[in-house]
């Protein structure tokens, strides 16, 4: 047994390193290592050999083996060398670009955010963020909902204990930038809400921007202003809106503001004839805006008297779902990480 792995070793050495080409060295891996090579046949030889032999002439064969494969890697990289200084084989130019690695982009709702934020910078508006867990002073009694107040019922929100919640809006931030005691203010506060809500145009996590400015001898001219800059700005193009008298218990006097529907084209029906299950009539609320009321300038220690403010606070995926081109009539759509959908943007 041992003279016949010497014969195999020495005659495998000789022909691999005369080997040519990789068809050449297949076939000798193939006549040495294949399910029928001659080491193969060496290993089921084994079982004829007394228990005292096998562990020895057992080394020596695997010792050839890994030997054979070793030659015939070493022999494949001197031949590819070989092909590639003569000029043969598959030619390379290397003055060509690398091929370009699959490229990631930005989800859509964070696209509008940082859309948003250029937009009310350019009218010195300042980014501030501020908690997602809130207590309920921030989120209700400060903004002019006292305890128990049946107005807190529209927020439909998620409590972790009788004084801590899941911020249901943004305008919790309104308090918290007025403790700062630095006037004027002029900040728009992009943050998470949570809200027990679910259907084409609601879910229960979603992103809300949250204006502010108070100043003195602010009107709703200066509201009605604003907004008419960011849905220029924002929507770039013949969109219509309108403020429609609402009741927020933190502003005075309130509205809320509707926009006309990108999905129908403010008809309120599909061009098949069927009702826009968005909007239902033409027109899709984008969020709610007001003067800030007396109250809620007093519990930021600010006096009603001197200054005055409004402010406003929408929905990005609201705004995002109307912006042309979007298509997109359930707001829920945005967040089943689908990639069909996400692709598309």
């Amino acid at each position: 047994m041992q003279d016949k792995i010497k014969k195999i070793r020495i005659q495998s050495a000789s022909e691999i390193n005369l080997a040519e080409n990789s068809k050449q060295l297949e076939n000798f891996r193939i006549k040495y290592l294949g399910r029928r090579g001659e080491v193969t046949l060496l290993l089921k030889d084994l079982a004829k050999l007394s228990p005292k032999q096998r562990p020895q002439i057992g080394k020596l064969i695997n010792d050839l083996k890994k030997e054979i494969d070793s030659s015939i890697k070493t022999r494949n990289e001197e031949i590819k060398l070989k092909s590639a200084e003569d000029g043969e084989g598959d030619w390379i130019d290397l003055t060509m670009p690398g091929v370009k690695l699959p490229e990631g982009h930005l989800h859509p709702t964070t696209a509008a955010i940082q859309e948003i934020t250029e937009i009310f910078s350019k009218i010195g508006y300042t980014r501030e963020r501020y908690p997602e867990v809130e207590t309920d002073w921030y989120a209700f009694e400060g903004l002019n909902m006292p305890k128990d107040h049946p107005a807190r019922d529209e927020w439909e929100t998620f409590f972790f204990s009788p004084k801590i919640v899941l911020t249901p809006h943004t305008s919790s931030g309104q308090l918290r930038e007025m403790e700062k005691g630095k006037l004027p203010i002029r900040m728009i506060n992009i943050s998470k809400c949570y809200r027990r809500q679910s259907d084409v145009s609601h879910t229960p996590m979603f992103y809300q921007f949250e204006g502010l400015h108070i100043d003195k001898n602010i009107s709703i001219a200066n509201l009605k202003g604003t907004i008419d800059y960011f849905i220029k700005e924002f929507f770039s193009g013949k969109r219509e809106f309108r403020l429609r008298p609402f009741h927020f218990r933190f502003t005075e006097p309130s509205f809320e503001i509707d926009i006309t529907c990108d999905i129908c084209q403010g008809k309120g029906v599909l061009e098949n004839g069927q009702k826009c299950r968005l909007c239902k009539e033409g027109w899709l609320e984008l969020g709610g805006a007001g003067m800030v009321h007396p109250n809620v300038l007093k519990a930021g220690k600010i006096d009603p008297k001197k200054y005055s403010g409004f402010a406003f606070g929408w929905g990005v995926e609201r705004v995002l779902m109307m912006k042309p081109g979007m298509n997109i009539d359930d707001i829920r759509m945005i967040y089943k990480n689908d990639l069909r959908f996400l692709e598309q943007f």
